[in-house]
Order: structure tokens, then sequence, then C-alpha cells
């Protein structure tokens, strides 16, 4: 199976398998420790029994993806032991303190106050528990913080000298931390998480909306996920069009894979929106392209010249074809979170937030869309900074430990086989619970759907009397045809 693979490609694979199993439980929980708080803050603000109800519910959620978190990371982290040796004992100087920080500021945060946060509010009182929960997601934010900045120092690295032995070694700490592309990588990664926890409470409510179990919780969880994709989603993008620029300040050749430039334009460079990327002939296949759009968006100047993939050496390109599609499903997806938010903008101004089941649908169906974008977005980070695992300064090549191809291919089939089988497990879980939202107090609620009298688009649902005497009215009023 792994034959014509070396054993620097099959640790690429590796870790690019088991960072791909670990980035989506952090990209969620960054995004819902935030939404927990939230809830409290709500809940303490307006003493309505909804927000403390939907904590309880989202709370046990959380536990699950950040243990599954913990986990991943942890055996992620050996392999910087086990194939990437030479890669630790020169970077190890800067990446090791960072990883250090992260653990004993952040993970330490997180872990000291998650016990209280979920067991302890009945014991501690409101105002402390609410405190645990805030360090929870300050926590998650500083882990955020952490990790960033190593995978950007090994993007556009700064700060730094290299010694008699060839190691990494930090001469400015500040420089290291805040390299050129950290405030943008930490902004686009902190708001993809946002969306991606958004997305997936906008699906739970969604569904629930659609079988009517529990309208109160379902709607307030709904409106509170599409005021956040509505808000977030267009500052996303102007976040990911500053990021590109850096990313062509710093990392161009990246840009040219991004854009599939495998020629110079000296007058202005086409946007190519698809294509098939034929590596071996140097050009995109059945290109659809915009003339000049490229480089009125990278250079602001419709005849602005972008150089190609021809002024770069054919083996410190980047697989082009990887680099070319990730990106564009990570943009498609962006605009179809940017309309998905739209949408539910034009129902709320029209005050059918709550009977849009066409809404309620896509809101279903994008809900993965948040993991799916974090994916194409690293795999494009990533990727495009090949051959480097630290941007021009050490080939991947040179970072592998002295290990055989038989020897990774064997703990990468023992990864597949115990990921599935554990991950997938507790995805499964994960899932059922979602499923599982307790139905509102008032067991009228789920008979019928929920009117709009009483409820402010700005509040959601959160008016619980409204929404009671609503439903109340509603199913004693002859209304069982509306099903």
């Amino acid at each position: 199976m792994f034959d014509n693979f070396d054993a620097t490609m099959l640790a690429r694979i590796q870790f690019a398998f088991t960072v791909s199993f670990h980035i989506i439980f952090p990209a969620f929980s960054i995004g819902l420790a935030s939404y927990l708080a939230v809830l409290e803050g709500l809940h303490l603000w307006t003493k309505k029994p909804v927000y403390i109800e939907l904590f309880d519910f989202w709370k046990t959620i959380f536990a699950m993806a950040f243990g599954m978190g913990v986990v991943s990371g942890i055996v992620m982290s050996y392999q910087f032991g086990t194939n990437w040796s030479v890669f630790s004992d020169k970077a190890g100087p800067v990446i090791g303190p960072l990883m250090g920080y992260e653990v004993l500021s952040a993970f330490f945060l997180e872990a000291g106050f998650l016990g209280v946060m979920l067991f302890g509010r009945k014991r501690v009182g409101p105002a402390l528990h609410f405190f645990a929960t805030l360090m929870v997601a300050l926590g998650t934010l500083m882990s955020a913080i952490w990790i960033l900045a190593v995978n950007s120092w090994m993007q556009t690295p700064a700060g730094f000298a290299v010694n008699d032995v060839g190691q990494f070694v930090p001469v400015d700490w500040w420089a290291v931390i805040f390299n050129p592309s950290f405030p943008y990588r930490f902004v686009h990664m902190v708001m993809a998480a946002y969306l991606t926890t958004a997305l997936v409470v906008g699906a739970v409510g969604g569904y629930h909306l659609l079988r009517r179990t529990a309208p109160l919780r379902a709607g307030t969880m709904f409106s509170m996920a599409m005021g956040m994709i509505s808000v977030v989603a267009p500052l996303q993008i102007l976040a990911g069009d500053a990021h590109g620029l850096n990313t062509l300040e710093h990392q161009p050749v990246k840009v040219m894979a991004m854009e599939g430039h495998y020629d110079s334009h000296p007058d202005g460079a086409p946007l190519i929106l698809f294509g098939l990327p034929n590596p071996q002939e140097k050009r995109i296949d059945y290109a659809v392209e915009i003339p000049k759009l490229s480089s009125l968006i990278l250079k602001h100047d419709l005849n602005a010249p972008l150089a190609g993939l021809d002024t770069v050496p054919d083996e410190l390109e980047p697989p082009v074809t990887v680099v070319f599609w990730s990106f564009r499903v990570m943009v498609g997806l962006g605009f179809a979170m940017l309309g998905l938010g739209l949408w539910s903008l034009y129902c709320r101004f029209r005050h059918t937030l709550y009977q849009a089941s066409g809404l309620h649908r896509l809101a279903v169906v994008m809900g993965p869309a948040g993991f799916v974008a974090v994916l194409a977005g690293w795999i494009t980070t990533e990727v495009g900074r090949q051959p480097y695992t630290v941007y021009g300064q050490l080939l991947t090549a040179q970072s592998i430990s002295p290990v055989s191809a038989p020897a990774v291919a064997s703990s990468l089939i023992a990864f597949v086989i115990v990921y599935f089988l554990v991950f997938g497990a507790g995805t499964f879980y994960i899932l059922r619970l979602m499923g599982r939202l307790p139905r509102d107090p008032d067991g009228h609620l789920g008979q019928g759907p929920i009117r709009t009298a009483g409820i402010t688009p700005a509040s959601g649902l959160a008016d619980g009397h409204a929404a009671h005497s609503v439903s109340h009215a509603h199913s004693h009023g002859g209304a069982h045809h509306g099903a």
C-alpha cells in the first residue's frame, strides 16, 4: 500500500492525519467556551432560565470535545520526537518554550477551572461559577495564542539566530512571538473557531426547530448562532483578505500556488475561479478566469504585475494541486456562510426566523461546514509552506528522523485504526447528545410552530413568557392543522 512512499512522505501523511483530527476539537472548544460564557452571562443579567438550560446542555458537549482535543493533542506531540527529531533539535530552542508556555498558562487555566465550570455551580455560587467559565474561555484563547505563535514562526520566522551547531536560537522573544504573520493568523483562526461553533449551534437549533421538540430553547440558540454568523462571516472575509496580502508579502510562492499562477503576468494577472492544475505541463487546464482581477485583489491595481511559479525552481514549488483546491474549498465555504448569515438577517427582518424551514434545513446542512473550512485552511497553510518546515530556513527533507519507511507506515496504519475507532465513537456520542435537547418546561411548546407575537428580532426567543403564551394559545386555539 505504501511501497511508493519514502519515510518523509509517510511522516508528513501521519502528521497531517493526526493534526486534522486534532484541530477540529480545539476549533470547536474555543468557540464553545466563549458561547458558554455568553450564555451564563445572559442568565445572570436577565435571570431567564432558558440561558442556563442551554448552558447545561452545551457544557456536556464541551467537556467531550475538550477531552478529545487533549487526547489527540498529546498523541500528536509525540511525533516531534519519533518522526521529526531533527526538526525538534534544530527548532526546539524556539518552539519548545512556546509549547511549554501554552501548557503552563493556557492548559492549566482551562483544566484548573473546568471542574468548577462543569460541576460547581451549586457549590461555589453564581458569581464564582461565572468567573470559572470566563477563565475556561480565556484559557482556550490563550492556548490559541501560543500554538499559533509556534505555527506562525514556522511560516514567517523572525527574532532568531543560528548557532554553531545549526540550531535556531531566540534573540528577541517579542519578535519570535509577534512575528509578521501572527496577528493575521490569530484573528483568522479565532474567527474561524467562532464561525465553526456558530454553525454547529445553528445546525442543532435548526434541527430541533424542524422537529418542534423545544422551540424556546432551539429558537434561542438558533437566533444567537445566526446573529454570530451574520456578524463574523463578513469580518472573516475581510480578515482573510488581509491575511492573503500578508502572505503575498512574506510567502509569495504559496500565493502563486493558491492562485494557480504557473506563469508570470507583467500587465495584470487573472483570477482563476476554477480549473484543473496540470503540474506536468505547468498550466491550469480548462481555466475559468476573470482577467486582471487577481492583480486588483492582491495589488489593488488592475495592471499590477504578479510573478508566477515560472520564477521558482521546481524543487521549491509546493504541491500546487492540493493548495489550489483547498484554498477554493475554504473560500467557497466562507461565502456560503456569508449567504447563510444574509438569509437569516432577511428572515429576522421579516419576523420569520423561527418559521423559515428552508433556512433551518440549510443551517443543518451547513453544520459541518466550519470544520471543513478549518481543515481546508490548514491544508492551504501547511502544504503551501512546502518544501520547508521553517519557511526559507529548514527543508522538510532535512527535518525527518532517521527512521525507515516501514516503521512509519506501521505506526500510520495503527493511528488510522485507533483514531477512527476512538474519535469516531466520541463524535457519534456528541451527535447523540446534540439530538437530545430536552423539551421546554411547558409541554405545549412542542405542539406547534412559534409565532412572532411579542418576540423582537433583537431578542429572539429570549422573552420566554411571550413564547409560552403564544404557543399555549396556539395549541388551544384549534391549531392542530399546523403540522
